[in-house]
Protein backbone atom coordinates (compact mmCIF):
# COMPACT_ATOMS: atom_id res chain seq x y z
CA UNK A 1 0.00 0.00 0.00
CA UNK A 2 1.35 3.45 -1.32
CA UNK A 3 1.28 6.28 1.81
CA UNK A 4 -0.36 9.37 1.16
CA UNK A 5 1.90 12.38 1.75
CA UNK A 6 0.51 15.87 2.40
CA UNK A 7 1.40 18.00 -1.16
CA UNK A 8 4.16 20.44 -0.51
CA UNK A 9 1.72 24.00 -0.69
CA UNK A 10 0.03 22.05 2.44
CA UNK A 11 3.06 20.99 4.56
CA UNK A 12 4.58 24.88 4.28
CA UNK A 13 1.05 25.94 5.52
CA UNK A 14 0.93 23.83 8.26
CA UNK A 15 4.99 24.20 8.85
CA UNK A 16 4.22 28.21 9.38
CA UNK A 17 1.57 28.21 11.51
CA UNK A 18 1.99 28.36 15.08
CA UNK A 19 1.39 26.09 18.04
CA UNK A 20 -2.32 26.20 19.25
CA UNK A 21 -0.56 26.05 22.87
CA UNK A 22 1.99 27.82 24.80
CA UNK A 23 3.50 24.69 26.87
CA UNK A 24 5.33 23.42 23.60
CA UNK A 25 7.93 20.40 24.82
CA UNK A 26 6.29 20.09 28.14
CA UNK A 27 5.86 15.89 27.59
CA UNK A 28 9.39 16.14 28.47
CA UNK A 29 9.30 16.39 31.99
CA UNK A 30 6.12 18.16 34.14
CA UNK A 31 2.92 18.34 32.34
CA UNK A 32 1.29 22.04 32.94
CA UNK A 33 -1.75 22.79 34.67
CA UNK A 34 -4.86 23.33 32.92
CA UNK A 35 -4.72 20.52 30.92
CA UNK A 36 -6.26 17.39 31.49
CA UNK A 37 -2.98 14.74 31.52
CA UNK A 38 -2.51 11.43 30.44
CA UNK A 39 0.04 9.05 30.54
CA UNK A 40 0.57 5.23 29.53
CA UNK A 41 3.05 2.56 29.60
CA UNK A 42 3.57 -0.65 28.82
CA UNK A 43 6.33 -3.27 29.05
CA UNK A 44 6.10 -4.39 25.26
CA UNK A 45 8.93 -6.94 24.77
CA UNK A 46 12.93 -7.67 25.13
CA UNK A 47 16.00 -7.51 23.53
CA UNK A 48 17.72 -4.44 21.22
CA UNK A 49 16.09 -6.44 17.96
CA UNK A 50 13.08 -6.02 19.48
CA UNK A 51 14.10 -2.53 20.15
CA UNK A 52 14.23 -1.72 16.42
CA UNK A 53 11.16 -3.10 15.17
CA UNK A 54 9.28 -1.45 17.72
CA UNK A 55 11.60 2.02 16.43
CA UNK A 56 10.43 1.19 13.02
CA UNK A 57 7.22 1.23 13.87
CA UNK A 58 6.89 4.45 15.61
CA UNK A 59 8.85 6.59 12.95
CA UNK A 60 7.58 5.03 10.17
CA UNK A 61 4.11 5.87 11.36
CA UNK A 62 3.17 2.11 10.87
CA UNK A 63 1.20 2.90 15.09
CA UNK A 64 -0.66 5.40 13.75
CA UNK A 65 -2.07 4.53 10.57
CA UNK A 66 -2.74 0.87 12.19
CA UNK A 67 -4.56 2.84 15.13
CA UNK A 68 -7.52 4.04 13.03
CA UNK A 69 -7.72 7.43 11.97
CA UNK A 70 -6.09 8.35 8.42
CA UNK A 71 -2.99 10.23 8.89
CA UNK A 72 -1.27 12.18 6.19
CA UNK A 73 2.26 13.55 7.25
CA UNK A 74 4.62 15.39 5.37
CA UNK A 75 6.97 12.62 4.81
CA UNK A 76 7.18 8.67 5.32
CA UNK A 77 9.78 8.78 7.99
CA UNK A 78 9.06 11.28 11.65
CA UNK A 79 11.67 14.34 11.58
CA UNK A 80 11.76 17.95 13.58
CA UNK A 81 8.66 19.82 12.10
CA UNK A 82 7.00 17.05 10.01
CA UNK A 83 3.44 18.10 9.99
CA UNK A 84 0.69 16.07 9.44
CA UNK A 85 -3.12 16.00 8.93
CA UNK A 86 -4.83 13.49 11.37
CA UNK A 87 -8.29 13.03 9.56
CA UNK A 88 -11.05 10.89 12.45
CA UNK A 89 -14.57 10.05 10.79
CA UNK A 90 -15.15 9.71 6.96
CA UNK A 91 -16.17 11.93 4.07
CA UNK A 92 -17.28 15.26 4.48
CA UNK A 93 -17.66 15.33 8.18
CA UNK A 94 -14.11 13.46 9.00
CA UNK A 95 -13.07 15.99 11.59
CA UNK A 96 -9.42 17.15 10.44
CA UNK A 97 -6.43 17.66 13.29
CA UNK A 98 -3.59 19.02 12.39
CA UNK A 99 -0.17 18.56 13.93
CA UNK A 100 3.51 19.20 13.76
CA UNK A 101 6.58 17.27 15.10
CA UNK A 102 7.60 19.50 18.79
CA UNK A 103 10.69 17.37 19.23
CA UNK A 104 13.01 13.43 18.17
CA UNK A 105 14.37 11.64 20.88
CA UNK A 106 16.86 9.07 18.90
CA UNK A 107 19.69 7.49 20.78
CA UNK A 108 20.71 4.32 22.05
CA UNK A 109 17.92 2.88 23.79
CA UNK A 110 15.52 5.78 23.65
CA UNK A 111 13.26 6.59 20.50
CA UNK A 112 10.45 8.92 19.49
CA UNK A 113 8.81 11.95 19.14
CA UNK A 114 6.06 14.17 20.21
CA UNK A 115 3.85 16.15 18.14
CA UNK A 116 1.86 19.62 19.11
CA UNK A 117 -1.55 20.93 18.20
CA UNK A 118 -2.47 23.63 14.96
CA UNK A 119 -5.22 25.86 14.92
CA UNK A 120 -8.17 24.19 13.45
CA UNK A 121 -7.26 21.01 15.59
CA UNK A 122 -10.15 20.60 17.82
CA UNK A 123 -7.64 20.04 21.10
CA UNK A 124 -5.30 22.03 22.42
CA UNK A 125 -2.18 19.89 23.24
CA UNK A 126 0.55 17.88 22.88
CA UNK A 127 0.96 13.95 22.52
CA UNK A 128 4.58 12.24 23.02
CA UNK A 129 5.47 8.52 22.42
CA UNK A 130 8.53 6.63 23.04
CA UNK A 131 10.03 3.54 23.04
CA UNK A 132 13.15 2.99 25.79
CA UNK A 133 14.74 -0.19 26.44
CA UNK A 134 16.67 -0.49 30.04
CA UNK A 135 19.63 -2.26 31.12
CA UNK A 136 17.61 -5.38 31.09
CA UNK A 137 16.62 -4.91 27.62
CA UNK A 138 12.98 -4.84 28.35
CA UNK A 139 11.47 -2.74 26.18
CA UNK A 140 8.85 0.15 27.45
CA UNK A 141 6.73 2.06 25.33
CA UNK A 142 5.37 4.80 26.84
CA UNK A 143 2.61 7.85 25.46
CA UNK A 144 2.52 10.86 27.43
CA UNK A 145 -0.42 13.68 26.52
CA UNK A 146 -1.92 16.78 27.90
CA UNK A 147 -4.90 18.47 26.36
CA UNK A 148 -8.00 20.88 26.80
CA UNK A 149 -10.47 21.27 24.11
CA UNK A 150 -9.99 23.64 21.46
CA UNK A 151 -12.85 24.13 19.38
CA UNK A 152 -16.91 24.69 20.60
CA UNK A 153 -17.23 21.30 18.51
CA UNK A 154 -14.95 19.65 21.31
CA UNK A 155 -16.28 21.87 24.71
CA UNK A 156 -19.51 20.40 23.71
CA UNK A 157 -18.85 17.24 23.23
CA UNK A 158 -17.44 16.47 26.76
CA UNK A 159 -17.03 12.98 28.13
CA UNK A 160 -17.51 12.04 24.62
CA UNK A 161 -14.42 13.89 22.74
CA UNK A 162 -12.43 12.19 26.12
CA UNK A 163 -13.55 8.88 25.45
CA UNK A 164 -12.69 9.36 22.08
CA UNK A 165 -9.20 10.56 22.51
CA UNK A 166 -9.00 7.62 25.67
CA UNK A 167 -10.02 4.85 22.71
CA UNK A 168 -6.96 6.53 20.10
CA UNK A 169 -4.51 6.05 22.94
CA UNK A 170 -5.39 2.33 23.53
CA UNK A 171 -5.29 1.75 19.71
CA UNK A 172 -1.97 3.13 19.42
CA UNK A 173 -0.72 0.65 22.25
CA UNK A 174 -2.84 -1.97 20.49
CA UNK A 175 -1.10 -1.39 16.81
CA UNK A 176 2.25 -1.14 18.59
CA UNK A 177 2.07 -4.76 19.87
CA UNK A 178 0.69 -5.73 16.56
CA UNK A 179 3.27 -4.57 14.54
CA UNK A 180 6.33 -6.26 17.14
CA UNK A 181 4.40 -9.22 17.78
CA UNK A 182 2.10 -10.02 13.92
CA UNK A 183 1.90 -13.90 14.50
CA UNK A 184 0.28 -13.37 17.89
CA UNK A 185 -1.72 -10.07 17.88
CA UNK A 186 -4.22 -8.15 15.61
CA UNK A 187 -6.02 -4.80 16.06
CA UNK A 188 -9.03 -4.83 15.52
Amino acid sequence: MRSELLDASAAAELRAAPFSYDEVGATRGDLPKGYVPMRRELHIGQGQEFFELARTALFGWHVHRAAGPKIIPSSLQVAEDTVALVRIGVGPLALKAPVRVVYVVDEPGRAGFAYGTLPGHPEQGEESFLISMDDAERVRFDIVAFSRPGTRLARSSGSLGRAVQERVTERYIEAMVAYTRPDTHQVG
